[in-house]
């Protein structure tokens, strides 16, 4: 573990498997995990590829800052860009993004400070928050059902409730249900802890309101896979796939499974990973 310093001052956990020299992969983990969700899918490619996870503000060994406006987008952003600075400073790397893992890439893949430093992207089970705002107003059914599937959000946005609940361990209790019914295997030994389940809810809460209810259109020409596990109980299929008027070099995988695919199949995530790269760069194992 090495350590990376953001703009701000924040110090990034920063984990690394492979060969230093090899193409990199660059995994963002999501709600409420930390980089140790990624090990499997990352020793599944390190053989051919420097695969990078880091702990995201406010989660794992990562600092942890009390401020709500330190989890915006943007500084996110300038995280994202402090670690591929330091493993990757002169190639652009892949991206690999799960949950709000996820929803941090769209922001960075979509953004014209890092154009040239992404050269391609493999999101699951996670939205653009700007994305998501123009597929709401829409107001069709499918809006309609991911709003259903987004309960969750507005709990997270009441006051002091969601931490209580953490702490005092009925919120654990139901949210271990939530993952089981969401097909999640259970989290190991220390690849949790209450910091990631606290913290992380400022994400939500910097984020997720201004970014639905005033949408930027946001696009790339980075080459992007999304894939929908078929049995995610909290995104649906079409808020992650019918994004191709914002990214039109995008393909779509509807895959076997639950919320937590990195988790519970590594090997089917480093096999969609490694076709993704072999498609679009030619980087073949």
């Amino acid at each position: 573990m090495r350590r990376v310093t953001a703009p701000d001052g924040v110090e990034l956990a920063v984990y690394s498997y492979g060969d230093p020299a090899a193409p990199a992969i660059v995994c963002v983990h999501g709600y409420p995990d930390n980089a140790s969700l990624w090990k499997e899918v990352a020793e599944e490619l390190a053989a051919d590829f420097h695969v990078v996870a880091y702990d995201v503000r406010g989660a794992g060994a990562s600092d942890h800052p009390r401020e709500r406006a330190a989890y915006r987008l943007e500084r996110l952003e300038a995280d994202f860009a402090a670690v591929i600075d330091a493993v990757s400073p002169d190639e652009p790397v892949h991206v690999l993004a799960h949950d709000w893992g996820s929803i941090q890439a769209w922001h960075f893949v979509t953004s014209e400070a890092l154009r040239e430093r992404i050269a391609s992207y493999v999101s699951i089970s996670g939205p653009s928050l700007d994305h998501a705002g123009y597929f709401l107003r829409a107001g069709s059914v499918e809006a309609i059902r991911q709003l259903l599937h987004s309960w969750y959000i507005f709990y997270f946005h009441l006051p002091v409730v969601p931490e209580l609940g953490w702490r005092l361990g009925w919120g654990m209790k139901v949210f271990g249900r939530l993952e089981r019914a969401a097909g999640g295997l259970p989290a190991g030994e220390g690849e949790r802890s209450m910091a990631d389940f606290i913290n992380g809810l400022e994400l939500y809460r910097a984020n997720v309101m201004p970014r639905l209810l005033r949408p930027s259109p946001r696009t790339t020409d980075v080459p992007v896979l999304s894939v929908s596990p078929d049995g995610d109980a909290f995104i649906t299929t079409a808020l992650q796939t019918e994004v191709a008027r914002w990214a039109p070099e995008l393909a779509v995988r509807v895959v076997r499974g639950g919320h937590w695919l990195p988790r519970n199949d590594p090997r089917t995530v480093a096999r969609l990973t490694r076709e993704h790269l072999a498609r679009v760069a030619g980087l073949q194992p």
